[in-house]
Order: C-alpha cells, then structure tokens, then sequence
C-alpha cells in the first residue's frame, strides 16, 4: 500500500482504504486450515444453518488478520509494538471488509516515534466488524523534527 510516508505522519493523518473480498466459505476454509481453528461453523453450512445461523461465517481472527496486514503494509510489520482487536460484527460469504487507518498519537522518544492508530474494518453493509488500536516504533528519519 502506497499511503502517508513514514516521515511525514501526524496525527489526523489516514491511510488510503483497502478493500478484502468479497470473502468466500472457500476463505474460511482455507483459514481453517492455515490456523488450525477448525470448527465446522466456518466451513459446513448445513451445520451453521442447523445451528440458527445463515449460513457459515469468517472466524474473528481470520477478519483481524486482514486488519493486521492492512496496518503492517501502511506502518511496517517490524514497527508494530502493540495491536488489540475488539470483534463487533460476524462477517459473512459475500461481505467486502474496508479496512481504514488513522494516526490518533505520537509520542517523541529516544528510540523514534512512537505512532497510535485507529485501525477499522466495515463490512458491505456499513457495520463495524473489527475496531482495533495498534501502536508502531517508527525509526527517526535523518534531520526529522518529527
């Protein structure tokens, strides 16, 4: 992703939106595998349905992961320091999640910038599936004032 440089971030600051899907059971399943979260609610739509769901639906952490990798390709996956997730919404076949990121602090130290961002991921619909905050160490840049 192409978005603010590094040294050139303030606070208010927003990363260009990415778009994930729209997402597939195929996903899920896929997911299922690479995680080794293989509860059948994610892959088996007979059961999810016999259960009282529509149909099956992406597992949190799979939608937090599309998160995680929209922040990293915007910040630098080595930069991150912390990242909390809170799951809203369940995301189901069909939904496009758009991810969106805004700085929300900085903190000067010794050691670089400490950047706070608000991370979002909407589905189609509008709702919110996934809030998250993630803080990254980004390194000083030569002659930066910050």
């Amino acid at each position: 992703m192409t978005g603010t440089g590094p040294s050139s971030l303030d606070v208010g600051a927003q990363a260009p939106t990415r778009d994930f899907g729209p997402l597939t059971t195929r996903m899920f399943a896929r997911y299922a595998g690479a995680s080794g979260d293989f509860n059948p609610m994610h892959y088996d739509d007979t059961l999810a349905r016999s259960a009282g769901h529509p149909s099956v639906f992406s597992q949190g952490m799979h939608s937090a992961a599309l998160l995680a990798t929209y922040a990293v390709d915007w910040l630098g996956a080595a930069n991150v320091r912390r990242f909390a997730v809170r799951f809203q919404e369940q995301v189901w076949p069909g939904d496009v999640l758009t991810c969106s990121g805004e700085v929300t602090a900085i903190e000067r130290r010794t050691d670089g910038r400490l950047v706070t961002a608000r991370l979002t991921a909407t589905r189609s619909n509008g709702g919110v599936a996934i809030g998250a905050s993630a803080d990254f160490l980004l390194p000083m840049w030569p002659y930066s004032e910050i």
